[in-house]
């Protein structure tokens, strides 16, 4: 059973920031966060207040859920009495390493110390504290309030009873926690998710289709399913030995490359950055980019009302 009302700190109230804050705080835990910027200080509590009633929380939800967080000016005083402190920093590494020698000197001495980065090695970022026992990754997608899954990363240093503390608390907030026994480039989520846009832009590279056919196929086949039917269930639901027939047929031809596709890399020196440059694999107007925005965002909330039913 996860106490209520413990001393969450979260460091860095952007996007990443402010949606964890807000899931602990309506989880019932008190919440201090800072951030370095001084507007990002004085406009968190209107974001999170859009982001909950945009997820549809009345009004008594969202006031209760604000009175738990409080936002601090210093890191000093937003982890001086955590149980639990959630750094939410731009993918920079020296940075983060600084923001833990510093979390390192004023937190309690039992606090779990994690760092939410989608790609970054824990262990890199780890490496200089102390206590290095009580340091694990949490791998927050985007965006975190909706997204129900949050990755906890394992480093060759960590306390296995305080990586199950931080599982279980993000289980009790109503995140769908899994383990990372091993700190590879990644992690899980990141692993999967890219090896499948490596091959979309090989399929496009090589003139095999365009971009909006191969978002079609995603979209229209096996992504429909994917929410309810993960890869491996899948491959025991048609069997093992067909999906080893597939695969001593299909997998000689996929690509393989270890580096990025000269294609992907075109693609940004010529300035085509996707929806906010315009062009990517495909042309948006502002109009279509905040469309798709607004149907992703749409889905996950209806998506998540299905499987709470």
């Amino acid at each position: 059973m996860v106490a209520k009302k413990q001393q969450i700190a979260v460091l860095g109230a952007g996007l990443m920031g402010h949606g964890i804050a807000l899931t602990l705080a309506k989880a019932g835990q008190y919440v201090a966060i800072t951030d370095p910027n001084a507007e990002a200080r004085a406009t968190v509590s209107l974001r999170m207040r859009q982001s909950m009633k945009a997820m549809g929380d009345d009004d008594v939800t969202i006031a209760k859920a604000l009175k738990m967080i409080e936002i601090m000016e210093t890191v000093k005083t937003t982890v001086q009495n955590a149980a639990f402190v959630f750094e939410a920093a731009p993918e920079k590494l020296d940075l983060k390493r600084r923001i833990f020698a510093e979390v390192e000197t004023h937190a309690p001495k039992d606090a779990v110390l994690a760092s939410n980065t989608s790609v970054m090695p824990i262990t890199e970022i780890m490496s200089d504290l102390g206590g290095k026992h009580r340091a694990v990754g949490t791998h927050w997608w985007n965006p975190p309030h909706l997204i129900p899954l949050v990755e906890v990363i394992k480093t060759q240093w960590t306390n296995p009873d305080v990586a199950q503390s931080m599982f279980d608390l993000l289980a009790a907030a109503g995140k769908t926690p899994v383990m990372v026994e091993k700190d590879v480039p990644g992690f899980i989520g990141n692993r999967l998710q890219h090896a499948l846009w490596r091959e979309a832009i090989s399929l496009v590279e090589k003139g095999i289709c365009d971009a909006e056919a191969v978002d079609t196929v995603i979209k229209s086949c096996f992504g429909r399913r994917l929410a309810v039917l993960g890869p491996l269930e899948n491959a025991d639901l048609v069997g093992t030995d067909l999906t080893l027939d597939i695969h001593e047929n299909v997998l000689h031809d996929l690509e393989s490359r270890k580096g990025p596709s000269p294609y992907l890399q075109q693609l940004v020196a010529d300035g085509h950055l996707g929806m906010k440059s315009g062009q990517g694999f495909r042309s948006w107007t502002p109009q279509q980019a905040d469309a798709v925005r607004a149907r992703v965002a749409q889905h996950l909330m209806k998506l998540d009302s299905i499987m709470e039913d």
